[in-house]
């Protein structure tokens, strides 16, 4: 007599089917149908379709076009021109992929791939009790919150990502914003409830999604956390792409630690870390 898997056992099949709907996706010259998606993973289109977004937090359509969008930033970095660039990242026409510009990349093409040229980005330095503190925010929303001891190294971090950016400070309206920001750093129980305009690859951006399911005054290790993402061999990956993260306590990646519970690098100083751990864990619900 058979017997169903346990929930442990499918959720491991769906990870696996994920994972590897993902990759399919990603290296595919032209998006896969939802049909052919779902005939190889032996699932119907619907079925198939709520297991990818409960996975993935996409729709396998808004992956698809996550994907192109990621290979069109690699592309508008080393091509000699946007067309050329739109072409190569698997786009069928100028028109498809402007359609999606603004909200993949904050901007326009050419801006993305000048530097940010021509957009506003409006930021603000200030001093928390983790030292100083960078908050800036594009047109999507949220797209820095640094920490470090000199907020002059803050600003050249900033800079030197969109060097043709128009940065604006001084802006009472965004001083309120900034506010708020260290006002959640200072007590993350509070919650944010602001967007946030995430700029990684693919990976990475999976990763952060998973960082932001780890509830507050918990840890997880690396491991567990490329297990969540359906990718458990991929733990030095899943380590870089916290590394990567410039959205500090907003993305929780000082949420992850060693397999023995030990705390090990972190971007913005291994005692930030530790400081942030014992503030949730005192606030931490019952």
């Amino acid at each position: 007599m058979s017997t169903s898997p346990t929930p442990a056992v499918q959720r491991q099949r769906h990870l696996e089917t994920v994972t590897q709907a993902c990759r399919q996706i990603e290296t595919s010259e032209q998006p896969p149908r939802l049909d052919q998606l779902a005939a190889q993973a032996g699932l119907s289109p619907g079925h198939f379709q709520r297991v990818f977004k409960a996975v993935t937090g996409l729709s396998p359509k808004a992956y698809s076009i996550a994907a192109r969008a990621r290979r069109a930033q690699a592309e508008l970095e080393a091509a000699s021109n946007v067309t050329d660039a739109i072409y190569a990242a698997g786009f069928s026409s100028n028109g498809r992929f402007y359609e999606t510009a603004p909200a993949r990349l904050g901007m326009t093409p050419s801006a993305w791939r000048n530097g940010g040229v021509g957009t506003d980005i409006h930021f603000a330095l200030g001093q928390c009790s983790l030292g100083a503190i960078l908050v800036a925010q594009s047109p999507r929303g949220l797209c820095a919150i640094l920490l470090g001891d000199e907020p002059q190294a803050l600003l050249d971090q900033f800079q030197d990502r969109f060097p043709q950016a128009r940065l604006i400070g001084a802006d009472p309206a965004f001083e309120a914003l900034v506010a708020q920001v260290v006002g959640f750093v200072e007590a993350p129980g509070l919650g944010l409830g602001l967007p946030l305009d995430l700029r990684g690859t693919l990976f990475q951006e999976r990763v952060w999604r998973a960082l932001q399911e780890i509830a507050l005054g918990e840890t997880v290790s690396y491991a567990e956390l490329a297990r969540r993402i359906g990718m458990p061999t991929a733990v030095r990956a899943v380590a870089r792409a916290c590394a990567a993260n410039s959205l500090a306590v907003a993305i929780p990646c000082h949420r992850v630690v060693r397999s023995d519970g030990g705390l090990s690098g972190y971007r913005w100083g291994v005692e930030r870390k530790q400081a942030l751990l014992a503030l949730e864990a005192a606030i931490r619900p019952n």
